[in-house]
């Protein structure tokens, strides 16, 4: 499950006729994006940001709290501000709630220890709740420890589905988050500042969106939030970084167009057509045949002149440019160390390779 960052504004949580409340919650997202280019609103004063990269950046999750809360409550209408960090949208949501004012954080891998004390109320399920007080079931834990097959046969897939929470299998359920809501800050922003007018993203008539939504909501209605993704393009240096899946909702699709600001050590463009989820592994020598290296200072120890993809026949490297060398967390013991290099081959085609400790392997293959 993603590590989220969860804000929580009270005097938001309920919109008004007027859209004073949604301008306000839009600028507590602007707010929030000074630290996470990529902030998703769940609904009206409630937002989420991924933790890992401003984490490493900031230097923990605590202080990436601190300067997103600092930051909120520097938004003009907004007094108080909640904010819950742990595994899956849920239990970080729960953990904002818990506290009145601050931040409180679910310490990795434990969203289920967290939950398990918890009322069965938190489910905000009364039917599911009265059902499971009669069974003598009062708390989150009781219920995550009853047998799988039995939650499914009698309480349906919506008893199932807090379950499956309530185990840790999934962070979300269903009906926290507003699938509209990024839709309404759009219309919001669109009166205040029109936009020039743009093709439909699925192609044709706007109609053909509108159905399209429908059917992605009702995909998710009957299978839960997170059976529909969709791709997110994010801050990164190597193109596996630079996109990652969320949850979809209405707006999403527009959400592939956002500028991104320059990220120190990126792959200049163009982006690679294919990346490869597993790398695989390769051998590239120069004319003397012997393994190309890259010096302690980030630079090739000899011409590349060939390579060869796990083990099979060799190819002529035609072209190179590169290397461009990574020093991540380099103040930790774990510290890791790489260098990317483009290179061009015999039949044309061009590759992204990245040298580690342990040898080099092929990334991403280009257009």
């Amino acid at each position: 499950m993603e590590r989220l960052l969860l804000v929580r504004c009270p005097e938001l949580l309920v919109e008004d006729e007027g859209g004073a409340i949604l301008r306000t919650f839009a600028g507590v997202i602007e707010a929030a994006r000074t630290y996470c280019p990529w902030i998703t609103p769940v609904r009206s004063g409630i937002c989420t940001l991924a933790t890992r990269g401003p984490a490493r950046f900031f230097g923990g999750e605590a202080e990436v709290a601190r300067l997103v809360r600092e930051a909120v409550r520097g938004v003009p209408g907004v007094s108080e501000v909640q904010i819950g960090i742990a595994d899956g949208l849920f239990a970080a949501h729960l953990a904002a709630q818990s506290v009145a004012k601050g931040c409180l954080i679910v310490p990795a891998g434990e969203s289920v220890s967290f939950l398990a004390p918890q009322l069965l109320s938190v489910f905000e399920r009364p039917a599911l709740t009265d059902l499971l007080r009669l069974l003598g079931i009062h708390h989150v834990g009781a219920f995550a420890a009853l047998p799988e097959l039995h939650v499914h046969r009698r309480l349906g897939r919506d008893g199932a589905s807090c379950h499956e929470v309530a185990r840790g299998l999934t962070g979300e359920l269903p009906g926290l988050r507003l699938a509209d809501i990024q839709h309404r800050l759009d219309q919001l922003q669109q009166k205040e500042t029109p936009p020039p007018d743009q093709p439909s993203f699925w192609g044709g008539h706007r109609d053909g969106d509108g159905r399209a939504v429908r059917v992605l909501q009702a995909v998710q209605q009957l299978l839960g939030a997170e059976a529909v993704m969709t791709a997110r393009r994010q801050g990164g240096r190597s193109p596996s970084e630079q996109v990652r899946l969320v949850t979809w909702q209405v707006g999403e699709a527009k959400g592939m167009t956002r500028r991104l600001e320059p990220w120190p050590g990126q792959i200049p463009s163009p982006s690679p057509a294919l990346v490869y989820t597993t790398p695989h592994r390769i051998e590239v020598v120069g004319s003397d045949g012997q393994p190309v290296a890259v010096t302690a200072r980030g630079e090739l120890a000899t011409v590349p002149r060939q390579l060869s993809v796990e083990g099979g026949p060799w190819t002529a490297i035609t072209a190179w440019s590169g290397p461009w060398p990574v020093w991540e967390q380099w103040w930790t013991p774990s510290r890791h160390r790489s260098a990317r290099l483009q290179v061009v081959t015999a039949p044309g085609l061009a590759h992204l390779l990245t040298k580690q400790r342990n040898g080099w392997w092929l990334s991403a293959t280009y257009d």
